[in-house]
């Protein structure tokens, strides 16, 4: 009986032993099949990974090359549209220093010519306060004499004031 007990231990080891091979053996065609298969597809394809990536890196550059470019140039648009409002603003306070200039000049105009019709309703309120006066004082005198003295009061005034050149 240990004959037997023997022989099974014997045959057991031979079926593992066998067994591990052929295993191997399947498993190494699995694998050689596999790769194949990817090299086959790659062939046939005409793809493969690196020059995909190569590509797409490629582009990628010349999108954000393009990109650069078109905010580069947006970029000097901008400066361009800010010079032209500097410009125009730097007009505009000019024209307002101009305003402002013309401004003072009128209303320095106006008070000289404001003091001069004053200066005139003076004289003239005087010279109504004269003849006022004259006329109280000279009931008699005849409308022609009083017709006189308003003339000569009148010339009295222009040649008291003359007129004065601008």
């Amino acid at each position: 009986m240990i004959e037997l007990a023997r022989d099974g231990r014997a045959d057991g080891n031979a079926r593992i032993g066998a067994q591990p091979i052929a295993l191997a053996a399947a498993t190494l065609l699995v694998i050689l099949a596999g790769v194949a298969s990817i090299a086959l597809w790659r062939a046939y394809s005409g793809t493969a990974p690196e020059p995909d990536r190569a590509a797409s890196a490629r582009q990628l550059q010349a999108r954000t090359a393009q990109v650069s470019e078109q905010l580069v140039e947006k970029a000097k648009g901008l400066e361009a549209t800010q010079q032209e409002s500097i410009d125009q603003l730097q007009m505009v306070q000019d024209q307002l220093q101009t305003v402002r200039r013309l401004l003072a000049t009128q209303q320095a105009d106006t008070r000289r010519l404001s003091e001069r019709v004053s200066t005139l309703t003076d004289a003239i309120e005087g010279l109504r306060q004269s003849y006022a006066s004259t006329q109280a004082s000279d009931p008699s005198a005849p409308p022609l004499a009083r017709n006189r003295l308003i003339r000569t009061g009148s010339h009295a005034t222009h040649s008291a004031y003359p007129k004065r050149e601008k």
